[in-house]
């Protein structure tokens, strides 16, 4: 016998950052546990995404995170994995806040019930809903784009989603493909182990110098919105922030091909907090075919 639908306001579907500030404010307007709210994570732990990171990346290595809502920014060591001081931080936050997750519960379907309500099913049973918050995130679901003749590659292809490391990588040619922070983090790891070439539809867009601070973000938020507000799709993180230097020195010799599709001299480089930007080669994505076998690595 299948059991009754709880009666909910709202519900939102993810524990990550966005899910637990949805949550966050959701209470504060008045809608609490259980009648009012319910959190669904599939995830067995807190953490959202940043615990399913390879383990090689650093805190020192990524953008950095916005503290959650109610709460001062997290003080967390440098040298610490991300894929364990964002959840432990995740966690924390969630037992100062009394937010109440049920996880791992794996959202099946959503559907209308007919009476202006949702139906939400689950492996723990059901719910019906007034309004879905929808926080679930892209990690589950890597896009890996199609290029014609992919089928005929003979080389391995990794996503970020999928990747654990540079060992595995040692000695061969790698081909990083996207212009984003992973890749720049992936550049990062494998230029110190493999010969890698890095390509990117348009140049990469460095942002040196300045901290990434709350009032950036909100003039970010507020390019997107008139983009979108214009019927033009939103964009890439990137393409709004620009992207931030690596952590760590690039081993690899001066003469990185980074703007405008032509080589330029260490000099001209980007420099951030007295290391240089990435040297491994560059080169804007042409169509041109890509030989000997090489590794191919989609950042997300």
């Amino acid at each position: 016998m299948q059991a009754p639908r709880r009666d909910v306001d709202v519900a939102v579907i993810g524990a990550g950052q966005a899910g637990l500030s949805a949550a966050f404010h959701l209470r504060r307007k008045g809608f609490v546990e259980p009648d009012g709210l319910v959190v669904l994570d599939r995830n067995p732990r807190p953490g959202g995404a940043w615990q399913h990171r390879w383990p090689t990346l650093r805190m020192a290595d990524v953008h950095g995170i916005h503290r959650l809502p109610g709460r001062p920014a997290p003080d967390l060591d440098h040298a610490a994995p991300a894929r364990d001081a964002v959840p432990a931080y995740f966690a924390a936050y969630e037992r100062q806040t009394g937010i109440h997750v049920h996880r791992p519960v794996t959202v099946r379907a959503v559907r209308e019930s007919g009476d202006g309500r949702l139906d939400v099913d689950t492996t723990a049973g059901g719910w019906r809903t007034r309004a879905l918050v929808n926080a679930t995130g892209t990690w589950d679901l890597p896009f890996v784009p199609h290029y014609p003749g992919i089928e005929r590659f003979g080389g391995q292809s990794v996503h970020t989603a999928d990747y654990r490391g540079p060992a595995a990588f040692t000695g061969k040619r790698v081909l990083v493909v996207g212009g984003g922070a992973s890749a720049v983090q992936l550049l990062a790891e494998l230029s110190t182990v493999a010969d890698t070439t890095w390509v990117t539809r348009r140049p990469p867009r460095w942002r040196t110098g300045e901290p990434f601070t709350s009032e950036l973000g909100r003039a970010a938020v507020a390019r997107v919105d008139e983009r979108v507000r214009a019927g033009l799709p939103p964009g890439s993180v990137v393409s709004v922030i620009g992207c931030g230097c690596a952590s760590k020195n690039w081993p690899r010799p001066p003469g990185a091909c980074i703007a405008g599709g032509r080589c330029s001299s260490a000099s001209n480089r980007p420099a951030c907090a007295g290391r240089t930007a990435p040297s491994p080669r560059w080169t804007r994505s042409c169509g041109a075919p890509v030989s000997a076998r090489p590794i191919g690595i989609w950042p997300r």
